[in-house]
């Protein structure tokens, strides 16, 4: 699964990377994205372009009665996307990509709590979740949602975690997008990232708690100081 991830890079730097249109967002670095908060998604527009939406993480189904169910939707199994009730619509028509450079995963140690690694690329860039999205109308305003398609982990991230979200490469980002793209085709980007494509390393207990979101998150264990409850 991925339940944590972080986006630092500089706006310029994504709008280079997605080619969205529109005015720049005051993007505050953010070090410990939780489910339910919210962040930058890259969609298609009314016009057929790229715009960068903020979205609430946690998908919530037109359907829903409330609110709640998104918190249980943070992601979506990329063998079973195209069935299951609350994504199937979302797969077909509101597919996008979610900016981050970086993830985390806690690996189990017998008879020890779970150490945490942060994961991302080897130069430090942002890169692209494959996800969806929605919008829910609500009593007083319409909440958009996103959530993040998982596979199964590469060779690599198996012995912390056996699920991976997807990362997309640039090329695909525009396949993955188009509503048209048939939905067989749109799920065989769904795959791990090839072995070499990331880096893992061990870092501190401070991002357990959501309230800690700031760059000692990224500490290895030896420098930081335990994470208040």
């Amino acid at each position: 699964m991925c339940g944590r991830f972080s986006l630092n890079a500089a706006e310029a730097e994504l709008r280079r990377l997605f080619g969205y249109d529109g005015p720049a967002l005051n993007l505050a670095p953010r070090y410990n994205i939780a489910p339910t908060q919210t962040t930058p998604v890259v969609t298609i527009g009314r016009e057929g372009h790229r715009v960068l939406v903020v979205m609430r993480w946690g998908l919530i189904p037109s359907w829903a009665k409330d609110m709640t169910i998104g918190a249980k939707l943070i992601n979506a199994r990329a063998d079973t996307v195209a069935e299951k009730p609350a994504f199937r619509a979302a797969f077909a028509k509101r597919r996008c990509l979610i900016p981050a450079d970086g993830f985390y995963e806690w690996q189990a140690v017998a008879g020890k709590a779970k150490q945490p690694y942060r994961i991302h690329q080897a130069d430090g860039a942002p890169f692209a979740f494959a996800g969806l999205w929605e919008q829910w109308q609500g009593p007083e305003a319409r909440v958009l949602t996103f959530t993040i398609v998982t596979t199964d982990a590469n060779d690599r991230l198996r012995p912390i975690h056996d699920r991976m979200p997807v990362l997309l490469a640039p090329p695909d980002y525009a396949q993955w997008l188009d509503p048209a793209t048939p939905a067989e085709a749109a799920r065989a980007l769904l795959r791990p990232a090839p072995n070499e494509a990331l880096v893992a390393e061990p870092i501190g207990t401070r991002i357990n708690n959501v309230r800690n979101d700031d760059p000692s998150c990224w500490d290895p264990p030896e420098r930081q100081q335990p994470s208040k409850p």
